[in-house]
């Protein structure tokens, strides 16, 4: 794979996983563009999440340390994030393993992603209008049940185009989570999901990876580090201000010109 096409696919990652946009369709379009497609092509566009995952290990590692220093001291607020984290991800670690090689033909029907961003961003539009009433302000404080209904409803994102941090975001707005809450418990959702993903995922394609293909992977997920860390914050602070209906209309845009093109080939 040309080295330039690595960079650009790590840039895309890093730019896109946190935002509600769908980082693995960005990855499939792209993809299509670049003429990286096929078999070996799904293990890396899972494979260099694993660079945004680490950029919010960098960017949140106060609050990671705090919370494991709680840990052991038994502090409640710590164990309740950690619960939370851990029930949030079981559904997508459960029917990600069942359901892998139905993800890895979606991943290569990039019609799928064009729909799915129309969808997704018309449903965001929707939410955003009608959710007003907050009961959650913080990961520590979120039930238990709450945590299991976002960590069931990420599992949407298994459907490419749909977006992992859209779905869990806008899960977590419907039950009443609070906007910067519902990001960051998106976040931390994101490390042991994206990181059981991209293990997962070069397990079982191990047999079509080569040597340059890991190096590769290597480039990229370092790519998508870097950008990535950039995003992470800046993301928060505009979905403060601003909301989420900007994405919305950037997915619908783009699902709607990728629609056309893809169709017209």
């Amino acid at each position: 794979m040309d080295l330039i096409d690595v960079v650009l696919l790590g840039i895309v990652e890093g730019l896109t996983e946190f935002l509600p946009v769908s980082s693995t369709g960005h990855l499939i379009l792209a993809g299509e563009l670049l003429g990286f497609t096929g078999e070996g092509s799904v293990a890396f566009k899972i494979a260099i999440q694993l660079g945004a995952i680490l950029a919010v290990l960098v960017a949140y590692q106060r609050r990671f340390r705090l919370v494991i220093g709680g840990l052991f001291r038994r502090d409640e607020r710590a164990w309740h994030f950690t619960r939370n984290i851990a029930i949030g991800f079981l559904p997508a670690m459960a029917i990600g393993v069942v359901a892998y090689d139905a993800i890895r033909a979606a991943m290569q029907t990039p019609i799928i992603v064009a729909v799915a961003l129309i969808v997704g961003g018309v449903a965001i539009l929707v939410i955003e209008r009608t959710v007003r009433k907050v009961t959650v302000s913080e990961v520590e404080t979120m039930p238990l049940k709450t945590a299991g209904a976002i960590g069931i409803v990420q599992c949407l994102a298994m459907l490419p185009g749909v977006s992992r941090s859209g779905a869990t975001i806008m899960g977590a707005l419907l039950m009443g989570v609070e906007r910067r809450a519902a990001a960051e418990f998106s976040f931390f959702l994101a490390v042991p999901t994206m990181a059981a993903a991209t293990v997962y995922a070069l397990y079982k394609d191990r047999a079509l990876l080569s040597f340059d293909d890991l190096g590769s992977i290597g480039i990229g997920l370092s790519v998508a580090f870097v950008v990535a860390l950039a995003v992470v914050k800046a993301f928060v602070a505009v979905v403060g201000r601003y909301g989420f209906a900007p994405f919305a209309w950037y997915r619908i845009v783009v699902g709607s010109a990728a629609l056309i093109w893809l169709l017209a080939r």
